[in-house]
């Protein structure tokens, strides 16, 4: 880390009766690596003054330990069950009262290079993983602790938990991730080797960059209403750095996800880990009386539930989603039952293929196409600039579930705008996404992290990663494994015919009768990526991909959507 300005201990102490906790503000916790370090602010019940210890929930992230939730975004803020927010409350991490009031102590941690925490800035790098993990041994050593931590957070603060936990600090018992992404490569920052650069730089530029340690005038940052923002962050306690410290004190990670294409660059090999190595309990889940019940099991010993009991609770709960109820609706979404499983995927899984055809259509009778056909589409589409076929099946003669892992088999080829293009290096960005349409022809939405109308799912590829390590432990036909690494690199020639096999996140719908599935196949982001959106010149340049897409059949040239058909009891 370059220069910075004299650590100071400014621990403060506030009594709050109102609700009935402690809050310790700005509390400094030791680094083994590192002279400087990192702050939190600790949320203890009352009773602590009295000797009690309790369990202790920890979040470690980006966004200001001390940004009110309602002024970092009031629109969320205000959707918050009355419950579960109060003054203390901050983005994506769990309210102090609540958990206070129900026997937990809560450490909000800045993480390093952010809020009050100084060093170097490298959002979910090994480094930072390491300071988190200093963080959890803190917690579980201090006088007001059982010695038992859990986890729990959304969205970043889940991502970091699945670091963190890899890395198996003492007194860590127990994690909630909740809606985070556990593999930085495929599942946040290049879906299928193609650069999802936009949610990155509006997440980065809005939420990260102007919280971080030393930034002058974080007090006065103001953004349009509409979506997160660091708003009302405090300066900077030991004062404000330079320009050109701060930029030595971060890793910026819109610059460094562009530079760097594949998982065994220095920059992605520095995030990986391993799933296998975490060894606590795990609960991805979303309604707070279940988590509550989770840590009572794991970090108090109370299970009245039984989680600590092998086999008492099935190990998958899936939301059924039938029925054409809106999106941004949770009142109408609360109609979604659910059901218990024994495993993922569903043992019972029929995986059924719908052929492609030159007719657009999508069919479980493979196509008798004798003559080679193509079908013919723009490349470089846009969300605004559609490229694409969409392929559609027949009504379904009676109500049919699909729950799981998806996968497309394409055969697909490219021409170059001009003779003179071709001699240049080429390549074809797959983007697949599967609609499902109910019985009156209107496509159902679903809601998207952000609210929005999302289809049932999406998939991407960029060609030249198309290699796949069909021999890897991990690789399933249902769940294809590639591992992006620089020496899987396969050349794109153009008017050459290459198949290629596509992984589409796995999904869950019951389609009723009369309604149908849709497979859009294009070449650029569609409606439901949100902010999501893969648009970056730099990744995609003009000379490499530009000129016509096309898909190939006939003569054995068979495409086709593999879809998990769940079969009725």
């Amino acid at each position: 880390m370059a220069e910075t300005n004299i650590i100071r201990d400014i621990k403060e102490v506030h009594r709050d009766e109102e609700n009935s906790l402690i809050f310790e503000k700005n509390v400094s916790i030791p680094l083994k690596k590192s002279d400087l370090p990192v702050r939190c602010n600790v949320y203890l019940p009352l009773s602590t003054e009295n000797g009690n210890k309790f369990p202790v929930l920890v979040t470690y992230g980006p966004y200001g330990k001390d940004i009110p939730y309602a002024t970092f975004f009031k629109g969320s803020f205000n959707e918050v069950n009355p419950e579960h927010k109060s003054k203390y409350s901050a983005w994506e991490t769990p309210d102090p009262v609540y958990w206070t009031a129900r026997g937990y102590i809560v450490v909000r941690a800045d993480e390093r290079g952010l809020g009050q925490s100084p060093g170097l800035l490298d959002t979910m790098s090994r480094g930072t993983s390491e300071c988190f993990f200093d963080v959890v041994e803190w917690a579980a050593e201090q006088e007001w602790s059982t010695g038992k931590v859990g986890l729990l957070g959304i969205s970043y603060y889940a991502g970091s938990q699945w670091r963190v936990a890899a890395r198996r600090p003492k007194g860590l018992a127990a994690i909630i991730p909740w809606e985070g992404m556990s593999d930085y490569y495929r599942d946040r920052c290049r879906h299928g080797g193609i650069l999802s650069n936009k949610f990155v730089d509006f997440w980065w530029n809005r939420q990260v960059l102007v919280n971080q340690y030393g930034k002058p005038g974080r007090s006065k940052l103001t953004f349009p209403p509409d979506g997160p923002g660091a708003r009302g962050q405090e300066d900077t306690i030991e004062g404000d750095l330079s320009e050109d410290i701060l930029r030595k004190n971060r890793m910026d990670q819109t610059e460094d996800n562009e530079a760097n294409r594949f998982r065994d660059d220095e920059y992605y090999a520095s995030k990986e880990f391993n799933l296998e190595d975490i060894e606590v309990p795990l609960l991805y889940h979303n309604e707070v009386e279940i988590q509550k019940s989770f840590f009572d099991a794991f970090l108090k010993g109370q299970d009245t539930y039984g989680w600590s009991t092998p086999g008492k609770v099935p190990p998958v709960t899936i939301t059924i989603r039938k029925g054409n109820l809106g999106f941004n609706d949770a009142v109408a979404e609360s109609a979604y039952t659910k059901r218990t499983e024994t495993a993922w995927p569903l043992p019972h899984t029929q995986y059924t293929k719908y052929f492609l055809t030159s007719r657009k259509e999508l069919s479980t009778t493979p196509s008798k196409e004798t003559e080679e056909v193509k079908l013919t589409y723009d490349a470089l589409g846009s969300i605004d600039d559609f490229h694409g076929v969409r392929f559609e099946t027949r009504p379904f003669e009676k109500q049919t579930e699909i729950t799981g892992h998806v996968t497309a088999h394409l055969n697909v080829s490219m021409t170059p705008d001009t003779s003179e293009d071709a001699m240049l290096e080429k390549d074809i960005d797959l983007f697949l996404t599967l609609r499902h349409i109910d019985p009156s022809g209107e496509e159902v939405l679903y809601t998207g992290t952000a609210g929005d109308g999302v289809p049932l799912t999406k998939g991407w590829l960029r060609c030249s990663m198309r290699k796949v390590h069909e021999k890897h432990p991990r690789h399933r036909s249902y769940l294809i494994h590639r591992e992006y690494v620089s020496t899987d690199v396969e050349q794109v020639k153009a008017r050459e015919v290459y198949k290629v096999d596509v992984e589409i996140w796995p999904t869950n719908v019951v389609v009723e009768k009369g309604g149908r599935i849709m497979l859009e196949v294009a070449s650029g982001d569609t409606q439901g990526c949100g902010v999501f959106q893969h648009n970056s010149e730099a990744d995609r340049p003009r000379w490499k991909f530009m000129g016509q897409n096309h898909l190939h059949f006939g003569r054995e040239l068979e495409n086709y959507v593999t879809l998990p058909i769940i079969p009725t009891a």
